[in-house]
């Protein structure tokens, strides 16, 4: 699909997407847990129902009601009267449901082949030859790529991982250990990024009756999961901040625009893109409508996005209309999305008139005199579409979007939602 952006100005109040990472999470924790979970305020994205889909196939009972999810599970679903048994699940293009999957695959007793789409099939997964079989779980891989077959259980043990990579396996496994552990065992890990990625999954583990705490990030202690019989885990979803930031940043560019349903207290480390706003001088108010933001007179900013690599896009899109040089660090950190970030977003934004100088770990974005309208590319990537949308807002003349239907992995109604603020939009 693709999409015209004409330019245009803002105005109205949307409520954010649900949280496809608290969703996926929720999931997770519901897919281990005994007994019923009812999780409020899912979302419809790619990402969300492949994580249903995944927990429905490895033998959860799941049932789906417009945007509430009730499952039910428990400790018979991880043994399985027949050795030769197998099964095939499919995460679409999530590296997260993959990445998080597939240590609770180890789990059971029989084969789980994990297969994927898109660029996914090309996303190192190194990290399950690496550590599984040293917890008695034998994995079978493409080259340390997708396909991938999973057979435990698993056996957890004290080892220390890597989280230079990925925060996504360290999720896995710390779901997985939450499980199986019946002492308390330690896992220590080397280098983490993303630690607010970490903060999420503690958070919902937590609130499903695991026992989880951390030291520094880099020991964290696990004990054994005693659920309560008979109870009823309910967890509502939060609002999504990362998507989120491309709503606020389309504010500051074109609004006003008012977002409601964000918490400010929130663990998603997405949320400190309020501070690349208050930053370059963008007008925010936080009340009873949500937060509000208006444009102001914008200047560049610096901010680092090690930990929070997913808001380069919509910082890239704000850059782009302040004044003056921004510096974004953490480019290493956008290898293996679901497009190599970095370069996409150097490529698209300077058919933009928008010049990105890459210098190892610093993007450098230099505010455009006149952003302009172009013809560009997705890359097959959510958060490229979506942050080529919001920089076309007041480009000189029209920005042409192929691709677009990359929104669908994260945030379905984005453009839908946009043009309720007002957005010109025109699909072709």
């Amino acid at each position: 699909m693709q999409v015209k952006i004409h330019p245009s100005s803002l105005m109205g109040s949307i409520q954010a997407p649900p949280s496809k990472s608290c969703t996926q999470r929720a999931c997770a924790a519901a897919l281990i847990s005994e007994g019923k979970t009812i999780v409020e305020n899912i979302g419809n994205s790619n990402d969300e129902m492949a994580a249903v889909d995944i927990i429905r196939r490895l033998g959860a009972e799941v049932t789906v009601k417009g945007n509430r999810l009730a499952v039910v599970s428990g400790s018979n679903i991880f043994k399985c009267g027949n050795p030769n048994e197998s099964r095939i699940v499919d995460p679409g293009e999530s590296g997260l449901s993959m990445r998080m999957f597939a240590p609770i695959a180890a789990l059971f007793n029989f084969d789980i082949t994990f297969t994927g789409k898109g660029s996914l099939v090309q996303r190192p997964m190194d990290f399950l030859n690496t550590y599984l079989p040293k917890l008695g779980v034998t994995v079978f891989s493409n080259n340390g790529k997708l396909p991938i077959t999973i057979r435990g259980p698993l056996k957890p043990q004290e080892i220390t991982v890597a989280g230079g990579l990925s925060s996504q396996f360290l999720t896995g496994m710390l779901f997985a250990y939450a499980r199986a552990v019946t002492s308390p065992i330690i896992l220590r890990v080397d280098n983490l990024m993303s630690k607010p990625y970490i903060d999420l999954t503690l958070d919902v583990l937590r609130k499903f009756g695991f026992r989880v705490t951390h030291q520094d990030y880099k020991r964290f202690e696990l004990l054994p999961y005693k659920p309560v019989a008979g109870s009823v885990i309910k967890y509502k979803v939060e609002g999504d901040w990362s998507n989120a930031a491309f709503l606020l940043v389309a504010g500051a560019i074109a609004g006003p625009v008012a977002v409601r349903g964000m918490e400010m207290d929130s663990v998603q480390g997405d949320r400190e893109v309020m501070n690349a706003l208050y930053q370059c001088g963008a007008e925010v108010k936080i009340g009873r409508g949500g937060i509000i933001v208006n444009p102001g007179e914008l200047k560049a900013f610096e901010f680092d996005a090690t930990h929070c690599p997913d808001l380069f896009p919509p910082l890239v899109a704000l850059a782009s209309y302040c004044k003056g040089r921004t510096i974004i660090r953490g480019v290493t950190r956008l290898l293996h999305k679901e497009s190599n970030r970095a370069l996409a977003l150097r490529e698209e934004f300077r058919k933009m008139n928008v010049n990105i100088i890459l210098d190892g770990d610093i993007m450098k974005v230099d505010g455009a005199d006149q952003v302009m309208g172009a013809r560009v590319s997705s890359h097959n990537d959510h958060r490229m579409a979506m942050a080529c949308a919001v920089a076309a807002l007041k480009a000189k003349g029209i920005t042409q979007i192929a691709g677009a239907e990359a929104v669908d992995k994260s945030y379905p109604e984005f453009f839908e939602d946009m043009m309720k603020l007002k957005m010109q939009v025109s699909k072709i």
